[in-house]
């Protein structure tokens, strides 16, 4: 697979090519640009299989390549910031990444590439999800598997979503866990914003599910669960921590 990474950090380019080449020593990195106008040009004259593109560039924000010119490629966004989720999507997104994430977060999304290309259906999924988004409408229920039994869940029985390998469970209000077949950062911008809220690459949290909270330093917050995890601890990153504060306060 080819790939371009638009990225102005060099670390963080680095960091992804070094991943990318970890999960598949046969991905090809192509380019490494840091601007609008350099991915530009490169788009103008040259193809890739993937994009990876950073929202923040040099030069402006990496959607102003689309006004410019068409891209076939299907994107990976990835960015510190979550409010560009719907803007994400609208521009061949595939998936969004936010910073810091890992390689399973970068596994993950790759494999949702590959089963988008491999299944007709999935394809057809996702263009409805985007429909979804575009109208503004909000998931309500959830189609969840037990063995060879198919059920939903509605979205106010959620306590919380949580990433884990290459998984992604639904924790209910009343302890049972469901593998989904999304990924969060898929998931994310379909959920109701006043009633859900991502805290780290990992959470996604109901507000109902908070039990309580407790400051940390660096501005994050640690809280405790209903049901509670096993074995992890619950932390709002640093990077969320603001944004979380504000959606306690609406």
């Amino acid at each position: 697979m080819r790939v371009l990474i638009i990225e102005d950090e060099e670390l963080a380019a680095d960091t992804l090519q070094k991943i990318l080449i970890d999960i598949d020593p046969s991905i090809q990195v192509l380019a490494i640009l840091g601007t609008v106008e350099s991915a530009v040009a490169w788009l103008q004259k040259n193809t890739a299989d993937l994009l990876f593109m950073d929202i923040h560039v040099g030069d402006g924000e990496s959607f102003e390549i689309f006004e410019q010119i068409r891209v076939a490629s299907p994107v990976i966004f990835t960015t510190a910031y979550d409010q560009y989720t719907l803007k994400a999507f609208k521009n061949q997104g595939i998936d969004y990444l936010l910073k810091p994430f890992d390689e399973d977060d970068v596994r993950t999304a790759l494999d949702k590439l590959h089963n988008l290309r491999k299944s007709p259906e999935l394809i057809l999924s996702q263009n409805l999800q985007h429909t979804a988004l575009r109208s503004g409408k909000q998931r309500s229920r959830f189609m969840v598997k037990m063995g060879q039994l198919i059920r939903t869940v509605n979205s106010e029985d959620v306590a919380y979503f949580m990433a884990e390998d290459k998984y992604l469970f639904l924790v209910t209000k009343d302890e049972q866990n469901y593998i989904i077949e999304e990924t969060i950062g898929s998931l994310e911008p379909n959920l109701n914003p006043s009633d859900f809220f991502r805290i780290n690459r990992k959470f996604i949290i109901h507000i109902n599910s908070i039990k309580e909270m407790y400051k940390l330093s660096r501005n994050r917050v640690r809280i405790i669960l209903s049901p509670k995890p096993a074995d992890v601890e619950v932390v709002v990153s640093e990077e969320r921590a603001e944004a979380f504060k504000n959606w306690l306060n609406q």
